[in-house]
């Protein structure tokens, strides 16, 4: 039986959370020794020679693909505010805690789809975003209720809350800005956008850093997420963006969590208490809320 093109835009964001977790172990483990903004520099300009090859080869990319070419700036900005950010917070904070706070993003990409969609919700999906937001804060203040309280966000945490705030930005203008084109052409107008933007901001930190001295972790999370989580789930969250609504897209990042611990016991390193996967369980529930498309209608002004 063929697929719906609801199903496949699912099978394509279960990928993406699976794929996008690696960054978040691999991450922490290179971030230390190399400076955010080089490192998402050197990602993007690879992933683009990638996503380009593959664009004109396969005959993706036409002329009219770059018609109102600012549409690649906004998106490619949002990109790469949320990379820098990201390993700028995985510098201080734990992967499973700074996977924790990309769960909150559903709670973001639904504002902003509504603000720019007009996408609403039924009850069952605000509760859906509520639990999920609830376990993502008990991951992050790692289960210690004293400390939730007083509202004690680390460091880390806190960098990259404004970085998936820009990725749940991203998620719904990428269907109000896209003009029909391919996921494949637009993925790659927007990091190409995206690699001259970041590339400008970082040159002195490019120019600064000693790459042949660089530990051998952070090529192989160069390798993994220019290629992997870059490329491979730009393509991904682009096509799924363009066949379902901001909030489900976005809800797949509640199984980011699992995926990280997974990558974490993968790695040889320690999962966390189980007092923390108390949370982490909440948003596997969440996911499953937002996923029961028999009781969930979603209305949109754009198909």
């Amino acid at each position: 039986m063929a697929l719906s093109e609801g199903q496949k835009g699912h099978i394509a964001m279960l990928s993406f959370s699976a794929l996008v977790a690696g960054s978040f172990s691999l991450g922490a483990m290179a971030a230390p020794f190399v400076d955010a903004s080089a490192l998402t520099a050197v990602r993007f300009v690879i992933a683009s020679v990638l996503v380009g090859a593959v664009a004109f080869a396969t005959g993706g990319v036409k002329r009219r693909n770059w018609a109102a070419p600012w549409r690649y700036g906004v998106l490619g900005s949002l990109m790469a505010i949320y990379f820098v950010l990201m390993f700028e917070g995985l510098k201080t904070a734990p992967a499973v805690s700074t996977a924790a706070v990309f769960t909150l993003t559903p709670v973001m990409a639904a504002g902003f789809g509504w603000l720019l969609m007009r996408q609403g919700m039924t009850g069952r999906m605000a509760l859906a975003l509520t639990l999920g937001a609830v376990g993502a804060l008990w991951v992050i203040f790692r289960a210690d209720l004293a400390a939730l309280m007083r509202f004690e966000v680390g460091r880390g945490e806190a960098i990259y809350f404004w970085g998936c705030a820009a990725h749940a930005l991203y998620t719904p203008m990428v269907r109000r800005l896209n003009r029909g084109e391919s996921a494949l052409a637009f993925t790659f107008g927007t990091m190409l956008a995206g690699s001259v933007l970041v590339t400008l901001w970082a040159a002195p930190a490019i120019g600064a850093t000693d790459w042949a001295a660089l530990p051998g972790i952070v090529w192989i999370t160069l390798a993994y997420i220019a290629v992997i989580a870059s490329a491979v789930t730009f393509v991904l969250v682009q096509y799924a963006s363009l066949r379902l609504p901001s909030s489900k897209v976005m809800a797949y990042t509640y199984l980011t969590p699992s995926w990280v611990i997974l990558w974490e016991l993968t790695l040889g390193r320690t999962a966390p208490p189980s007092a923390v996967l108390a949370g982490v369980a909440l948003t596997v529930v969440a996911l499953w809320l937002l996923l029961d498309e028999k009781r969930e209608v979603l209305t949109s002004s754009k198909p």
